[in-house]
């Protein structure tokens, strides 16, 4: 068996376990890319709005405004965005895309690129477009879990208007190269749309340098915020081009005058606008975001990678199927039992030995384990996963 060095970290992970993550004193939490606990700092932060709300919530307005706009610059630093103007809060991945997705112009026979292992968060919204517009949607095939650029260059021609992709495939845990996508996408006049809910705050992502023209994640996963409340980006270029089918009260021009109706949307993302914004969740997705900017992304992702590298590598000495490549970022996904049953008992026996894995089943209804870690995971976490996977016996 290899015998690995200590994992280099950039920050201090056992304050960071003790200060932030109570979670990790009790359990193994390895579900990150279902739905991760939320850092104390963001907990105080929601509690300080809600009381806030509760004693004069007029006057708690201005305060929220001022974190509202803190949250937006947070996001727009945390990929690179021109501007904070590009950012706009929404509740989920799914309702970022849809808007996005009813908004762009389409003509009949217009097609979109998508690889056939998308979250359906990141298909569904596309494949609407079918039905409405006549929109042809073009599921690419998988080639090491993901999209690949030789598999865009087949499958495009001169009527494709836009590629989907994840940054991190929800099951494989597959990488996506958003460098070379989006060069492809630059080079092909293309609209580069990303499902980032894996991947903000695990892997550095500048939208201006890969071409993104539309970024969406959900709070919940990788940017450890309040279940539902994300942010959506949409470069301002972009933006100018997108006349929103589903409009907040807040959405356009001058208004603040309730009575005076004016369809003309707002400058840049804020067009997307949805009414009274959710308080408490933004309040805690800015202290999500503030601290994975303290930790450094860069950071976060040279550690998480090689915490899954090694666990992947002991996995593979062992004998287990390994679904996740080589290209990886904080998802690790293989198989450790040969049906639903048994998977499902291994699950619940982990979970006995507190710690969380899930199952996910791929397209053929063959059961895989999911583990998926984050920055404060440590590698003695690892290793209780690995001595209970020999200890239980099915």
């Amino acid at each position: 068996m290899a015998v690995y060095p200590p994992i280099q970290v950039n920050y201090d992970v056992e304050a960071l376990r003790a200060e932030q993550f109570p979670v990790a004193a009790q359990t193994v939490y390895l579900n990150h890319a279902g739905i991760s606990p939320l850092p104390r700092r963001a907990v105080l932060a929601m509690h300080e709005a809600n009381e806030r709300l509760m004693y004069n919530p007029s006057v708690a307005f201005s305060w929220f405004m001022e974190r509202e706009q803190a949250m937006r610059h947070n996001a727009a630093r945390l990929i690179n965005a021109e501007s904070a103007d590009e950012i706009v809060g929404v509740q989920s991945t799914s309702l970022g895309l849809n808007l996005v997705a009813q908004a762009l112009p389409w003509r009949s026979g217009d097609n979109i690129l998508l690889c056939d292992v998308e979250f359906p968060s990141n298909a569904y919204p596309w494949m609407r477009l079918t039905e409405q517009y006549g929109v042809e949607v073009r599921l690419i095939p998988a080639r090491n879990g993901g999209l690949s650029v030789e598999s865009l260059a087949h499958a495009a021609d001169s009527r494709t208007r836009l590629v989907a992709v994840s940054a991190v495939q929800f099951l494989s845990g597959h990488r996506s190269d958003l460098q070379a996508i989006g060069d492809f996408c630059h080079a092909h006049n293309l609209i580069f749309a990303v499902d980032a809910i894996q991947a903000a705050g695990h892997m550095p992502i500048d939208v201006q340098a890969m071409h993104i023209g539309i970024l969406a994640a959900g709070g919940q996963k990788s940017l450890m915020a309040p279940p539902g409340q994300g942010f959506l980006y949409v470069r301002s270029d972009l933006a100018e081009q997108m006349r929103p089918t589903i409009v907040g009260p807040n959405a356009t021009e001058d208004w603040i005058h309730w009575l005076k109706y004016d369809l003309t949307p707002l400058k840049g993302a804020a067009r997307f606008t949805m009414g009274t914004p959710n308080v408490s969740g933004i309040v805690g997705l800015n202290e999500s975001l503030a601290l994975l900017l303290e930790l450094g992304v860069p950071n976060i992702d040279a550690y998480v990678t090689a915490l899954v590298r090694q666990t992947r590598e002991r996995l593979l000495e062992r004998g287990y199927s390994v679904l996740t490549p080589p290209d990886h970022a904080g998802i690790l996904t293989f198989r450790a039992a040969p049906d639903d049953a048994r998977t499902d008992a291994l699950i619940k026996a982990l979970a006995e030995r507190h710690i969380v894995v899930v199952k996910h089943w791929d397209a053929h209804d063959v059961p895989y384990v999911r583990a998926s870690f984050h920055c404060y995971n440590i590698w003695a976490e690892s290793e209780r996963l690995l001595a209970a996977l020999e200890e239980i016996q099915l």
